[in-house]
């Protein structure tokens, strides 16, 4: 495996699996930042696709500054999710804001700090519990879903 994976990959073939990242922005007062999409209408996390030359760290504060103005300090991973059906695998980090004002992008319609009840409410269950699992200290979570519903383990 080690061999196949040191060997380049041919032109002709894509890759199977897209790696993004996202922040879970806490504010001293609890609430979380969360945007409200320009293409589908839903409520998420900031982020988006890593970039081949950049370290997890540096996506997840270059994505929530992009898509909300908000600068922040990276604290910790707090969980690995993987969409089944997309092949894309979400690396979520708990970060606290360090400046920067709201604001909206050409990714974002709305960007509004929420309290977790008003997540659960807003967002779908597969985008709620990125936010939920970085409120507790039992990460980091490793979680599949197929874009709509959770998948339970084993």
């Amino acid at each position: 495996m080690l061999l196949y994976m040191s060997q380049p990959q041919e032109a002709t073939s894509s890759p199977l699996h897209s790696v993004s990242v996202a922040g879970v922005v806490v504010r001293e007062d609890g609430r979380l930042l969360a945007i409200r999409r320009a293409d589908n209408g839903t409520w998420e996390l900031p982020g988006g696709i890593l970039e081949l030359d950049e370290t997890p760290e540096a996506g997840v504060a270059r994505e929530v500054l992009e898509e909300t103005g908000i600068h922040v300090e990276v604290d910790e991973l707090t969980g690995v999710y993987k969409n089944l059906n997309r092949g894309i695998v979400a690396l979520v980090f708990r970060c606290k804001p360090s400046g920067g004002t709201e604001r909206t992008s050409s990714e974002s319609t709305a960007v509004s700090w929420l309290t977790a009840d008003e997540v659960r409410k807003r967002m779908s269950e597969v985008y709620a519990v990125r936010l939920l699992d970085a409120l507790d200290d039992n990460g980091p979570h490793v979680r599949s879903h197929d874009g709509k519903r959770l998948i339970p383990a084993g």
